[in-house]
């Protein structure tokens, strides 16, 4: 079956230290222990010097993200390292380039949820997630939070909210996920996946 024509939740980050692509990893295999299959990609860096500097294919990771890999998605997990309270700017400036999607409504209706890694406990968090689901608002996506039946979120001492999975990396991004991070992520990628198929029937 071609990716045009099987259903997948489009698992979307920009990792710089690679915190944020450790989640992806364990949310897409929440995605895929609900049945569907997840689609696991990135975004490129951008340029202050306004010329194209990534190369077509990554040296490393994740492939990038296309336009038509968002529009075709059946859900949306994005995630983004938290910059001074806000997503970074390679994944603003993706979202940026999505208004044929918006054009064409074809986000909307479709589940989505947020992620994000920050270097503090303190470190902008829950604003980074709340930036992150603006544009998915605006796109007509429907957003959907970890509930507190995920009881760690009652345990976790590193990171998680109500508005999506986060992890504490550490003043020098060197913190691994715990086993509580790790569970959120499986839950919050399970819990998209379940919506996306429900709302495809």
């Amino acid at each position: 079956m071609s990716l045009s024509t099987q259903s997948y939740v489009l698992v979307l980050y920009y990792s710089k230290h690679g915190a944020t692509a450790a989640m992806a990893k364990h949310i897409a295999l929440g995605v895929e222990m609900s049945g569907i299959k997840a689609l696991v990609r990135t975004v490129p860096e951008i340029s202050s010097t306004c010329e194209a500097i990534a190369d077509t294919v990554p040296s490393s990771g994740a492939l990038y993200c296309t336009q038509q890999e968002l529009a075709g998605c059946a859900g949306l997990v994005l995630g983004s390292p938290t910059h001074f309270g806000n997503m970074a700017g390679a994944m603003k400036h993706f979202l940026d380039g999505s208004s044929s999607s918006w054009m064409s409504g074809a986000l909307i209706g479709k589940p989505a949820s947020v992620f994000s890694s920050s270097s503090s406990l303190h470190g902008g968090q829950e604003s980074t997630l709340l930036s992150m689901m603006l544009p998915l608002f605006h796109h007509g996506m429907l957003l959907a939070g970890l509930p507190y039946s995920a009881t760690e979120l009652l345990q976790t001492k590193g990171g998680g909210t109500p508005y999506g999975v986060t992890h504490v990396a550490g003043r020098d991004s060197d913190r691994e996920l715990d086993q509580h991070e790790m569970a959120l992520c499986k839950i919050q990628g399970k819990r998209i996946g379940q919506l996306a198929q429900q709302l495809m029937l």
